[in-house]
C-alpha cells in the first residue's frame, strides 16, 4: 500500500486543530486516521491529537491477519469509542478544555475493499475509474435538513449553519459510528479529509484535480487548490492506493 498526507493550517487561523496518522500493517494492509477538533485555541488541538493517538494505538495493537469484515468493523468502532472516552475524561478533568471534541474518519484497506468508520462532516472518498463517490455521511444540521427535503444541496453549501455538526467525539461519554464497507480494486484510490477541503473545493474540481495525474500527487493538489480558494480552515488530506 501507499500512503501521502498533507495538512496546513490555512491562511485564516493561528492553529492548525486537524490531525492524522497513517501506517501499514501485515498482509500489505494498511489504515488511516483524520480528526478535525474543535474547542477553542487549545481544545480543538488536544481533542484532534488525543483522539488520533489512541485510534491509532488501538488499530495497531488490535489487528490480526485476515480478520474478518465484522471483526474489521468491531475494531475500528471500538478505537473511536475509546478515543471518545479518552477526549471526554479530558475535558471533564480540566475546565479550560471543557465542551472540546472533533470529528473522526478512519479507514482500514485490505487487498480488496475499505473499511471506513467516521463521526463528524470529515470525510471519505473513492475514486474509481475516473469517478468520484462520497462513501460518508456528514452528521452535521444542514445534511439532516438536506435529508427531510427542507433546503436543497446548493443551499446547503452556503447555509449558516454548514458548520455545525451533529456527532463529535469527546462531547458526550458515548458516540455512535457510522461504517462503511467498499469494494477496491488495482486501480481505485480513496481519501480521507477535512472540511477544509470539502467547504473550498467543490466535487467537480476535486474529481478534475485528480485526473492525469500520480496518487502521490492528490494530497498536495488538494490542499493546495483549498487553500487558493480562499483557506478559511485547517486542511487535511490522507490518500491510500495500492
Amino acid at each position: 500500500m501507499k500512503i501521502v498526507a498533507k495538512t496546513d493550517v490555512g491562511k485564516t487561523r493561528e492553529n492548525n486543530q486537524d490531525a492524522y496518522s497513517a501506517g501499514e500493517l501485515p498482509d500489505g494492509v494498511a489504515w488511516a486516521v483524520v480528526c478535525d477538533g474543535m474547542g477553542g485555541a487549545a481544545g480543538g488541538n488536544v481533542a484532534s491529537t488525543s483522539a488520533v493517538k489512541v485510534i491509532a494505538e488501538q488499530i495497531t495493537a488490535s489487528y490480526r491477519a485476515s480478520m474478518s469484515s465484522k471483526s474489521i468493523k468491531n475494531m475500528l468502532v471500538s478505537a473511536i469509542n475509546a478515543a471518545n472516552i479518552s477526549v471526554y475524561d479530558l475535558a471533564q478533568a480540566n475546565k479550560e478544555l471543557r465542551g472540546m471534541g472533533t470529528t473522526v474518519v478512519c479507514a482500514l484497506v485490505t487487498d480488496s475493499a475499505a473499511y471506513i468508520a467516521n463521526a463528524g462532516d470529515s470525510r471519505a472518498y473513492m475514486l474509481s475509474g475516473g469517478k468520484l463517490s462520497q462513501l460518508t455521511r456528514d452528521h452535521s444540521v444542514v445534511q439532516e435538513m438536506v435529508e427531510t427535503g427542507k433546503i436543497t444541496q446548493s443551499e446547503a453549501k452556503v447555509h449558516p449553519n454548514k458548520n455545525i455538526i451533529t456527532r463529535a467525539l469527546g462531547v458526550h461519554p458515548e458516540i455512535r459510528v457510522d461504517f462503511y464497507e467498499q469494494p477496491m480494486t488495482a486501480s481505485d484510490i480513496l481519501f480521507l479529509c477535512t472540511d477544509g477541503l470539502t467547504n473550498y473545493v467543490e466535487t467537480d474540481e476535486i474529481c478534475a484535480l485528480t485526473q492525469n495525474c500520480s496518487y502521490y500527487e492528490f494530497a498536495e493538489k488538494l490542499v493546495s487548490r483549498a487553500i487558493e480558494n480562499g483557506g478559511g480552515d485547517n486542511v487535511t488530506v490522507v490518500t491510500l492506493a495500492y
